[in-house]
């Protein structure tokens, strides 16, 4: 069956809020009914649209609560289910849910209470769905179509032959059963640092300049981030108000080369880094399960209880990130922001700008030692910084962690007069 056009989503939307249900929609359209269902379910829009002359509460209590002066300094007399503050700051709030949305047509699309209601609600507009339609299908077409298993018996098959002195050509013939990409592809997987082998690693290629075109990303799975995404974490937060929030994301060196995960602590201000060899997702679950042999699961647990970070491809696998392979216990939680919106994680960004005062963009990671990077953090978190204070972050680390485990991360408190945010200090050392 052929996929829906703009012009069939306008006459959806059209046709919801005439209040045709999905059997006569579909009849309109010849699709099936099913195909409208699923249209609508997946691409309706969360709203918290109410009429300009309405309070916006949508608590269970609205109706009989009797509770005043929740908000803290403020003189007010009237009962707070009257004030639009009521529902994010009483402790006894509680969401009523339009039974609506759960029944045919799942929106509110044509819906005669809509002007009155005051509950969060759902619609289906054409644009939107027609938008999310475009990127799903970009999304699908771009990328490695690998799985992350099926890209480590690529590389080790490549590796293991190059090592050898064998070509490209020799081990794909050796070999036809493993292979599910053509020659042409291999190379241009390493072209693009996707694999460990490197042009180098191949007197022919070496000899070869290489053709100009976009890197090849890693094709990210969109199952990863259900029961992930910006707004599950806000639910957390707010059930688990005590949890420290660590933010998580990649700074990147050379194309190919090696590249920092880095790791900021929301509650201190201290951030850490990890060299990778690579910018994938295993690089990242090796650093992870390399701090939980280092503290073991109870302390990482501790330092790492809830993880923010983007939708990068090097952090498709959060499955694997957050169960420990040793126990199997789970370890941490991870979650993303919304894309292209990298404000949401907003701590680690910032700190970045500290870290390219040293690492300058265009700078190759390659011939940097983890202890340099060390070196790194010592002097940025030993910067003094209005937003905590002017109290150093690793003195705020070393406070609610303790100076053992400060210790094992190789970070050290420099003297203010001794801090140094400048290329030098690499130099230098």
């Amino acid at each position: 069956m052929s996929h829906l056009t703009e012009s069939d989503r306008h006459q959806i939307e059209y046709a919801l809020h005439k209040g045709m249900s999905f059997q006569e929609i579909a009849a309109v359209l010849k699709k099936s009914r099913s195909t409208i269902l699923r249209e609508v379910l997946k691409h309706r829009q969360a709203s918290k649209k109410v009429s300009s002359w309405r309070i916006a509460n949508c608590c269970i209590h609205r109706r009989d609560c009797n509770y005043q002066r929740i908000c803290a300094g403020r003189r007010c007399h009237r009962k707070c289910s009257a004030c639009s503050l009521c529902n994010t700051v009483c402790s006894h709030f509680q969401e009523e849910v339009c039974p609506k949305l759960s029944a045919p047509p799942y929106v509110c699309n044509g819906c005669s209470d809509e002007i009155q209601c005051t509950l969060r609600k759902a619609f289906y507009v054409h644009e939107a769905a027609e938008k999310e339609y475009r990127k799903l299908l970009l999304e699908a077409r771009c990328g490695v179509n690998l799985t992350e298993a099926e890209k480590t018996e690529l590389d080790m098959l490549i590796h293991a032959g190059i090592q050898k002195g064998q070509s490209v050509h020799h081990i794909m013939i050796a070999n036809k059963d493993s292979f599910t990409v053509c020659e042409k592809t291999v190379y241009c997987y390493v072209n693009a640092g996707i694999l460990r082998t490197r042009r180098g690693d191949m007197p022919r290629s070496c000899m070869m300049k290489p053709r100009r075109h976009k890197n090849i990303e890693h094709k990210v799975d969109s199952k990863c981030r259900i029961g992930r995404t910006h707004d599950d974490f806000m639910l957390f937060c707010k059930g688990h108000p005590d949890s420290a929030i660590v933010e998580m994301d990649s700074v990147l060196g050379n194309v190919g080369g090696k590249v920092l995960l880095t790791l900021q602590f929301n509650n201190c201000g201290l951030m850490l880094a990890f060299l990778r060899d690579s910018n994938n997702s295993q690089s990242v679950i090796n650093i992870f399960n390399s701090l939980e042999q280092w503290f073991g699961i109870a302390v990482f647990r501790n330092l790492f209880p809830v993880i923010l970070t983007d939708n990068g491809s090097e952090f498709s696998n959060p499955a694997t990130l957050e169960k420990s392979p040793f126990s199997g216990e789970q370890r941490t939680r991870i979650f993303y922001c919304n894309p292209f919106s990298s404000w949401q994680k907003g701590h680690v960004e910032n700190n970045h700008i500290n870290m390219r005062k040293i690492l300058e963009k265009g700078t190759s990671f390659d011939t940097l030692t983890q202890s340099e990077i060390n070196l790194v953090l010592s002097h940025i978190n030993s910067f003094a910084r209005k937003s905590l204070n002017d109290v150093p972050a690793i003195t705020l680390f070393e406070t609610l962690y303790g100076k053992s485990i400060l210790e094992k991360l190789g970070v050290l408190l420099i003297l203010p007069n001794q801090i140094q945010l400048t290329p030098d200090l690499i130099m230098k050392h």
